[in-house]
């Protein structure tokens, strides 16, 4: 695992602080990433693309039990934040307990907040904080049938009887 990518709020906090100093466009998305598959590679890299720097939100186990149901995630948060930290086009990687990027959102106050394809600006629960913080939202391409549910719901398929 690479430890150097994965760090706390406190932490990305003064990082991002020197970034911006140094002219660095900053990007941030974030998402539970359970069964990394071709749509988050993609979607990660699309994300990076629009600036210099990809901080990732994790959603922690908690907060995807939260979100997701009891029998998720499937694969544990410290599988998922390893998985993250191999990827080229992630930067940084941290874990966040809440059930919205709010609070991780006013403290490192993005250039650019990235959100799937399968949003549009009204689904979008952050849009009126990223307009409060001056950050414009990026909504990257729709990879389609490419979701952690369409993979699970194959294998239970391949695997009936």
């Amino acid at each position: 695992m690479n430890m150097k990518k994965i760090k706390t709020l406190d932490q990305l906090e003064k990082i991002v602080g020197i970034l911006k100093n140094e002219g660095k466009t900053i990007v941030t998305t974030n998402g539970v990433f359970d069964i990394l598959h071709v749509g988050h590679v993609r979607y990660l890299q699309e994300a990076k693309s629009t600036g210099d720097v990809l901080i990732v939100g994790l959603n922690s186990d908690e907060s995807v039990k939260k979100i997701k149901g009891p029998k998720r995630p499937i694969v544990p948060e410290e599988e998922r934040l390893e998985m993250l930290t191999a990827l080229d086009c992630v930067d940084y990687v941290f874990t966040f307990s809440e059930t919205t990027p709010h609070t991780y959102l006013e403290v490192i106050k993005p250039h650019i907040h990235v959100k799937g394809g399968d949003y549009t600006p009204e689904r979008v629960i952050e849009r009126t904080l990223l307009e409060k913080i001056n950050a414009k939202l990026y909504l990257a391409n729709n990879i389609q049938n490419k979701s952690t549910t369409n993979i699970v719901k194959k294998i239970l398929d391949t695997h009936k009887d």
